[in-house]
């Protein structure tokens, strides 16, 4: 009896010792997945308002703009940023010429001024955007990085934007996520006075 008593707690302490291992075993394996998956998270982790748009080729000449404006960090600090910015086709609505003059060294103030017109601190989407809309009797006006105003509105659906000089440009993406905000692409150059 005393051999068969001894026989069965070895046999639980062997169970014990194996059950805490595999349990240890288990801990170690999750505390690992933990630390690949953070990895992993940081790696795709979505870019900043500049690596989102430099991921995109319809946004190849606000970006140059941009690095030509010395507003690259800026753009990549904490924000949050609403920047309403403008494709290579609507660059390409402008004055021939206007881009290239704008992207010379003597020209650079204009060109941060136009830049940061195009750009509002906060995170606004869309629906925000349609709501503070809505809520402003059909216009909505937010003061720019840049110091001036845009009036956002509804044409149909679409949100549009006027400038100071009363042009118009309208949201053609909206929502486009970024680490520091959000993008939403519009199809014409707004101009600050």
């Amino acid at each position: 009896m005393m051999k068969t008593r001894n026989l069965i707690m070895a046999v639980a302490t062997i169970g014990l010792f194996a059950m805490t291992s595999c349990k240890s075993s288990k801990t170690e394996e999750a505390k690992e997945k933990t630390a690949v998956a953070t990895e992993i998270a940081e790696v795709v982790k979505t870019p900043n308002i500049v690596g989102v748009a430099a991921g995109n080729e319809n946004f190849s000449t606000l970006v140059a703009a941009v690095k030509a404006a010395s507003l690259v960090e800026t753009l990549s600090s904490e924000g949050p940023f609403t920047v309403f910015a403008p494709t290579n086709d609507a660059f390409a609505k402008l004055p021939e010429g206007t881009v290239a003059s704008l992207l010379e060294p003597a020209n650079i103030g204009t060109l941060t001024s136009i830049l940061t017109y195009h750009v509002v601190a906060g995170k606004f989407d869309a629906a925000a955007v349609v709501a503070a809309i809505k809520a402003n009797d059909g216009a909505f006006e937010v003061t720019t990085v840049q110091g001036g105003k845009l009036v956002a509105s509804l044409d149909g659906a679409n949100v549009v934007l006027k400038d100071s000089k009363g042009n118009m440009s309208t949201v053609v993406i909206a929502d486009v996520a970024a680490s520091n905000g959000i993008i939403h692409a519009i199809d014409s150059v707004v101009m600050p006075n």
